[in-house]
Order: C-alpha cells, then structure tokens, then sequence
C-alpha cells in the first residue's frame, strides 16, 4: 500500500511540475472610416505557433470591417486584388478563417492552430484592403 501511494504522490509531482502551454492571444484594432485611411493594427506581429485566439475590436464609427486571416505560401506573396470589385478574391488565399463583418465598436473572436510561417490579416470589404487594411503577422516555431 505504501509504495502505491509514494507513486501516487510522485505522479501528483509530476502533474504540478508539467508546464501548460496556453492560447496566445493577438489584440486585433480595425479603423477607418469612408475616404479616408483604413487601419488594421495588431498588439504583437510576431508569436510562436499553437492555439492563437484573435480578439477583434471594430474602433470605427460608421464604417463596418471585417477580419480574414491568410496563410501565405512566402512572406514574399503578393495578395492580387480584383479592382473590379475592390476586393481579394480570398478563393484563390488559404483562409484560415475569419471575423465578419463586424458593427462600428463591435467586437468579435477567431480561434486558430496556426503552423509556423507567414499571415496576413486584412478586411476585405470594398476598398479597405486597397486603403491599407491589413497587417503581416510571423508564427515561429
């Protein structure tokens, strides 16, 4: 009985003593409003990978905005836009999900596994991307 509960007492050690590695979290500020800049600003642009939560907060006062998340091939890929629509054409991305649209002073959450590499995050209503809504983001290992 005894060298059961020296085990059991061990295992509990090793439990307390095992780090948990929790969700990073990135603070996503959409802003801008009709004619003039459009900004997407994250809080950190650089984190490892792993369980990423994107808290997105819409600081505009007119204008709606999204937030689609892009896995890109190389931090090198440029991102065409259709200038027809004003938009990406997010069939051609590796969207990794995305936060749409969002009311002035709405919030909204992604939750995402992200590998390392290179992401951008961009809103991709009508004219915002091309008004410089979006903003590169490194995973590392």
């Amino acid at each position: 009985m005894r060298s059961f509960q020296h085990a059991l007492a061990a295992l509990a050690i090793v439990c307390i003593a095992t780090p948990t590695f929790a969700a990073t979290t990135v603070k996503v500020v959409e802003g801008g409003e009709g004619g003039g800049p459009m900004t997407l600003t994250l809080d950190q642009s650089m984190i490892k990978a792993g369980e990423t939560t994107f808290l997105v907060h819409n600081d505009a006062t007119t204008e709606e905005h999204e937030m689609v998340l892009v896995k890109l091939k190389s931090v090198e890929q440029k991102i065409a836009v259709d200038s027809a629509k004003g938009r990406v054409n997010e069939k051609k991305l590796k969207s990794m999900g995305e936060v749409s649209e969002l009311k002035p002073g709405a919030d909204g959450q992604l939750k995402a596994k992200l590998a390392p590499g290179s992401y951008v995050l961009l809103c991709n209503i009508k004219g915002h991307y091309e008004a410089g809504m979006h903003a590169m983001l490194t995973v590392t290992k």
